[in-house]
């Protein structure tokens, strides 16, 4: 089967790769460990996830990709080059067309590097599309229509939200909160409260599994070990779910604050559509519990969840990769 054209969602967190009439084939971390003495790339995705926290000063297991943006080019187009290898098989004789998404908020310069990052690690043309256009695509949102559809995705670096109607962003706004910031705020209130420290798995961990944007009223617990901060020694405590919702309400509130700046610009007609509609909540942090109850209790607009709200960038850069005719005014630029 050859493989011609590639939808990737390089997020902060997790790249995700999808071929048309496939789905989605890669979903792997946004990981890359680096050996320090020649520089070489040891390990990418779920491997070199495994050794975040846990590396020998020799080797440095990092993200190269910042608040939704290239922080470490070199290692961005290595990592770029390991996923166009993988869905493609090893031998491949053609390159293929690969549609990127990048965050609402890139400017040129940005934009440009994931350009040249992308051709470099063996696309024959590069498409960049912005992320909110790419998730309302994926989640089923008809955005070609003369009609305003409300889109929030939320990330591991970035929370984007966007107004999009006849294919094009009308009013958007980007907050650098997303899976990565809420996982700090777990790890300082734990290492406040219980003073305890804990790695960034384990906050992600604590997230998952009892992580809720609203105070419940039958709560979970889990217990947790780390590093105590007094004695030295390791120690295990149990936390309660609302703890953590007590610890993540800033950075909830702050991606609320944006979504009602965008609300705020929205031209009428528009917004008259969108509470008619109701808002579409995509990305990884869309599984945090209760948060589209949340964001429907302070803006008073009705939010759902997208299906499968993680695959939806991809999905959408997949269905524009095979339908680029339909979604020509989306596509920013190609190389």
């Amino acid at each position: 089967m050859f493989i011609k054209k590639i939808g990737i969602d390089l997020g902060t967190a997790n790249t995700l790769v999808y071929v048309p009439k496939k789905g989605v084939i890669i979903n792997e971390p946004t990981v890359v460990a680096v050996s320090l003495e020649d520089n070489r790339i040891l390990a990418v995705g779920n491997e070199a996830k495994k050794m975040l926290g846990r590396t020998p000063e020799t080797i440095v297991a990092s993200r190269p990709m910042k608040d939704g943006v290239i922080a470490d080019y070199r290692v961005t187009e290595a990592m770029l080059r390991y996923f166009i290898d993988k869905a493609l098989g090893r031998l491949h004789f053609f390159r293929p067309d690969v549609m990127v998404a990048v965050a609402a908020g890139i400017t040129s310069t940005e934009r440009r590097a994931v350009i040249e990052a992308t051709v470099k690690a063996g696309a024959k043309a590069a498409y960049v599309v912005k992320e909110p256009v790419l998730a309302a695509i994926g989640a089923g949102l008809s955005i070609n229509e003369p009609a305003g559809h409300m889109i929030v995705d939320m990330g591991g670096g970035t929370s984007e939200m966007a107004v999009i109607s006849l294919g094009g962003i009308v009013a958007w706004a980007s907050v650098r909160i997303g899976g990565d910031k809420i996982d700090q705020a777990i790890s300082e209130y734990i290492r406040k409260k219980h003073n305890l420290a804990i790695g960034e798995r384990t906050a992600e961990e604590i997230k998952i599994k009892i992580g809720s944007a609203l105070p419940q009223e039958s709560q979970e617990s889990l217990e947790i070990r780390g590093r105590d901060l007094l004695s030295g020694l390791p120690k295990t405590v149990e936390v309660k779910s609302n703890e953590i919702n007590e610890a993540i309400s800033d950075q909830l509130r702050e991606i609320v604050q944006a979504i009602k700046a965008v609300l705020h610009e929205t031209p009428p007609e528009l917004a008259a559509d969108i509470i008619d509609k109701g808002m579409t909540l995509s990305g990884g942090g869309a599984l945090l519990r209760h948060l589209n109850e949340l964001i429907t209790q302070l803006t008073g607009v009705n939010c759902v969840v997208a299906k499968d709200p993680l695959l939806c960038v991809a999905r959408g850069a997949g269905l524009a990769l095979e339908h680029l005719d339909v979604y020509k005014r989306s596509i920013m630029s190609k190389k």
